[in-house]
């Protein structure tokens, strides 16, 4: 879950265009293992008069659906103001096979006020690291986090995230630029590599933390949209344990 929800945070995150009349906006990524496609993910971005709304669909595809189907939506809303994106409410349901889980995280002023999860998490362990009050000041929901205003530098910042379990920082630092192409559009990106920091809301010792919190080449491209001129994700690597994965928009306002 932790690393899906890494992954799915990643890339449900492209914003279109805003001003005082309504802008609807989709986006599409495809997402796969190596070589293997594995996944496919649709977004509707709807801003008006200073609000705005996040909504996505992420379902597995190809050789995964073998095994079984994995799928999730997810939205976030708020307010705009300026070029940033002050969060009210996250919401992500995610299905594993015939388990699903919900998670549905509200906000003011920028930290988080109320966390409900269903199913109800089991008992902890000894090892299970706690959310601390603290760590519930200031900060991003995983869709919001990823956009960054255009007037900012990019990759030389961290992304203090809660998820509605975990909480982590994402330490971006500046490597190079490249080119990028999401369908007929072409153009260019800033790449970031991340760090991937575990905060609280973990089990020490789980393969999948330890295992993110170490590995190197994790990198986010970041490209400017051209409506709002903040920087969005186009393409994301991610290596995991059973592989690496790599997100690339087939469709993007850049």
């Amino acid at each position: 879950m932790r690393t899906a929800s890494l992954v799915i945070g990643l890339v449900l995150s492209s914003l279109g265009a805003a001003d005082a009349a309504e802008v609807r906006y989709n986006t599409e990524y495809s997402v796969s293992l190596g070589v293997l496609p594995i996944a496919r993910l649709s977004f509707e971005t709807a801003v008006n008069d200073g609000r705005y709304t996040i909504g996505g669909r992420f379902r597995s595809s190809g050789i995964v659906d073998l095994v079984k189907e994995i799928s999730a939506t997810s939205s976030v809303s708020g307010q705009v103001d300026g070029q940033r994106f002050q969060p009210e409410r996250y919401q992500l349901e995610y299905k594993d096979g015939r388990k699903t889980s919900t998670y549905d995280v509200k906000y003011r002023g920028g930290s988080v006020v109320e966390t409900l999860v269903e199913p109800k998490p089991k008992p902890r362990p000894d090892t299970w690291v706690p959310i601390a009050d603290g760590d519930l000041k200031a900060v991003l929901d995983p869709i919001g986090a990823f956009l960054i205003p255009g007037d900012a530098d990019v990759c030389s910042q961290t992304l203090p995230v809660y998820d509605g379990e975990s909480r982590m920082d994402l330490v971006l630092s500046p490597k190079r630029t490249e080119g990028y192409s999401a369908g007929k559009l072409k153009g260019e990106a800033v790449v970031c590599g991340v760090k991937y920091v575990p905060k609280s809301g973990y089990r020490k010792g789980r393969k999948d933390i330890e295992y993110l919190r170490s590995v190197e080449g994790m990198e986010i491209w970041f490209a400017k949209t051209a409506t709002l001129k903040l920087y969005a994700p186009v393409y994301a690597r991610v290596p995991t344990r059973y592989g690496t994965i790599y997100v690339s928009a087939q469709k993007f306002d850049g």
